[in-house]
């Protein structure tokens, strides 16, 4: 079943941590089991960002959690938030697309 983790916090650092997240994809070319991912900013509140990432499964995606690329960027993902950031782990259940 596919599997979608969305991720929320608030940052003044969206440049920073959109060129950590290519550094991440850089590093990961062809390990990385994320399908796709969509960055996202509040209309009305720019400091609010979520990021939305797709996975064939819960185990792909906890896959790509282990990868010691994924720890490290999240590391410093953190250190450019406000507080720490809010995880929703979704298993999709219906996909009309």
């Amino acid at each position: 079943m596919a599997f979608i983790q969305i991720v929320e916090g608030h940052t003044d650092h969206l440049d920073e941590i959109n060129k950590l997240s290519e550094a991440w994809e850089a590093a990961t070319e062809g390990r990385r089991t994320s399908t796709r991912s969509i960055l996202t900013v509040d209309r009305n509140d720019p400091r609010h960002f979520t990021v939305i990432v797709f996975f064939d499964s819960y185990e792909s995606a906890m896959e790509n959690s282990n990868m010691p690329e994924t720890q490290e960027f999240s590391g410093k993902l953190v250190a450019l938030l406000d507080g720490p950031p809010s995880f929703s782990d979704l298993e999709v259940v219906e996909d009309n697309s």
